[in-house]
């Protein structure tokens, strides 16, 4: 596995339990465990898509990607919701971004 979709992953699934523990605190703690799965889930899906072998870029054409791909994956966790957690799904976008500005910070990913 390429060292940037293991740390994509790595950062999606960690973002996730960000996500989650949001969600949960906004729920009043009262989030389901499929729900706080299904997101965390949908997070680490965000990283598997940010962290593919796309071809090289420029770093604002892969923020935008980043933003793209992010608003993707999100929109199906959102819909499922029957659009009940636009946090979530703007959180998606950004979590996006993050993910693909942390891979191409140097355009190279280190060794994990």
């Amino acid at each position: 596995m390429k060292n940037r979709m293991k740390a994509a992953l790595i950062g999606g699934a960690l973002l996730g339990i960000v996500c989650v523990v949001g969600a949960y605190v906004r729920s009043g703690f009262s989030a389901t465990p499929v729900f706080v799965f299904s997101l965390w889930y949908n997070r680490v899906i965000i990283g598997l898509v940010v962290g593919a072998p796309w071809g090289e870029t420029v770093r604002n054409k892969a923020l935008l990607r980043g933003a793209l791909l992010g608003l993707l994956v999100s929109f199906a966790f959102y819909s499922t919701t029957e659009f009940q957690d636009p946090i979530s799904f703007v959180a998606g976008i950004v979590y996006g971004v993050l993910l693909e500005g942390w891979l191409s910070r140097t355009g190279k990913t280190r060794k994990l």
